[in-house]
């Protein structure tokens, strides 16, 4: 006999782009009592990362995800107070104009880009480096620590958590917002996923 995984609330937040499913779950966490579980369920591919990082940044605990075809159910365990974390900006910003400014000055940028891999793939900044947030844990030894990096997403969400993860390992690094959901910028397209 298998038992079916319950939450104390279900989230619906298929359809939905980041940031909008954070948006939504950290709203409905407000209403959860600590150790309480909210099942947030999805469509968008990122909200993996979106979520697992948000937790991370938190203190909420993520529990894991299931998947029922095109759905995603992640499930969060709400923090008990001495476990929460402020949600907060990390501090060293740029606009998209001004990194555009550097490029147009032909500037040398290290660009990475924290967004899934298929969002990289139909549209991106020339010569941006793609680590997907959910992969960045393990792959940050292939970034320069002393090298300044500009970490971009589509609206700044992800980018602002694997901005916090870096710094916090050394790394010097600029959050670029709003991202790519306003960039006007040089773009390519390679209809092929990173390696």
């Amino acid at each position: 006999m298998v038992k079916q995984i319950t939450a104390n609330q279900v989230l619906d937040c298929k359809g939905l782009a980041c940031p909008m499913p954070i948006v939504r779950t950290k709203k409905a966490m407000d209403a959860l009592k600590p150790g309480e579980v909210i099942e947030m369920q999805a469509t968008d591919k990122g909200s993996l990362a979106d979520i697992q990082g948000w937790a991370i940044n938190t203190g909420h605990h993520y529990i894991g995800t299931l998947y029922e075809g095109e759905i995603l159910k992640h499930f969060i365990r709400k923090a008990s107070t001495d476990e929460e974390k402020e949600d907060h900006p990390y501090a060293r910003t740029i606009d998209n104009q001004s990194v555009i400014g550097m490029l147009e000055a032909k500037a040398k940028l290290l660009i990475l880009d924290v967004r899934e891999p298929v969002e990289f793939a139909f549209i991106h900044i020339p010569g941006a480096v793609s680590i997907p947030l959910g992969d960045l844990d393990s792959r940050m030894n292939e970034l320069v620590p002393d090298e300044e990096i500009y970490v971009i997403c589509r609206t700044g969400k992800r980018s602002n958590y694997a901005c916090r993860l870096l710094s916090e390992k050394g790394y010097r690094v600029t959050n670029v917002i709003p991202g790519m959901s306003q960039w006007n910028g040089p773009t390519e397209q390679t209809g092929q996923y990173p390696i």
